[in-house]
């Protein structure tokens, strides 16, 4: 996706209007209830814990705001994004995904929250709920997984977008719900961390709300050369977490 069909893009998904079965399809998926196994992970901010760096509301808050734009939106929110508008390039951005995740937990939680959606999207069709729509001649690393066929789960970031994509919902819209579901599960994962109350998580969830439209017009603007996955000191972390003697998440 180069740069101006990007900012083209989030020109038309500004005056698109969602039907309602859109819309509670996309609540559906960033739901906290989703059985996808969100609530495991802390995505290296209890070892940002254990190491002083974040101990009460307002470093928690920066640093979840540093996340989701250092972190997030230079890489899983552009995959969403870029997905979304190209399913047929879910294979390739999968293997993207799994090549720039730094440490091995970082990779089990991408595995392990895109085989659980996989397993969600075939306990629908078996039920005989409408979830997923796969394009004609191409069938998807989550499609595969859910027909029994050996494959490698997706990524959950590609997982995310090809559910969200059969909603009929813009690319711009699929990565404003990923990126909000990822502010609820983080926002809980400081709550249990630090910890924190219940009115300091809402007032550091209003602040990712209020810098998640932006972070997703910077995805969606993306080139390819320009996606990337880099930040040192949250890799350090996530590795220091593995053997992190007492902990609550798995990453």
């Amino acid at each position: 996706m180069d740069r101006t069909a990007g900012m083209r893009m989030d020109t038309m998904d500004t005056t698109t209007t969602i039907t309602d079965a859109t819309l509670l399809r996309l609540i559906w998926l960033a739901s906290p209830a989703l059985p996808v196994g969100g609530f495991s992970y802390s995505e290296g901010l209890e070892a940002a814990v254990e190491a002083g760096l974040v101990h009460d509301e307002t470093s928690a808050g920066d640093w979840l705001v540093d996340q989701l734009h250092v972190a997030l939106a230079r890489s899983d929110l552009a995959v969403v994004a870029a997905v979304a508008a190209n399913p047929g390039r879910a294979d390739a951005l999968d293997a993207w995904v799994r090549q720039t995740r730094e440490t091995s937990e970082l990779r089990l939680q991408t595995e392990q929250m895109g085989r659980s959606l996989g397993e969600w999207e075939k306990s629908l069709r078996n039920a005989g709920v409408p979830s997923a729509t796969r394009p004609t001649g191409w069938q998807s690393p989550v499609g595969r997984v859910a027909e029994g066929t050996p494959a490698l789960p997706a990524s959950y970031p590609v997982a995310f977008a090809l559910a969200a994509a059969s909603s009929g919902a813009s690319p711009r819209h699929i990565a404003l719900t990923f990126a909000f579901g990822w502010a609820e599960n983080m926002t809980q994962s400081a709550i249990k961390s630090v910890p924190l109350g219940q009115g300091s998580g809402q007032r550091m969830l209003a602040r990712l709300a209020a810098d998640i439209p932006a972070a997703v017009d910077a995805a969606c603007a993306l080139q390819d050369d320009e996606r990337q996955a880099f930040a040192p000191m949250l890799a350090i972390l996530s590795a220091q977490h593995e053997t992190q003697y007492s902990r609550l998440f798995r990453s």
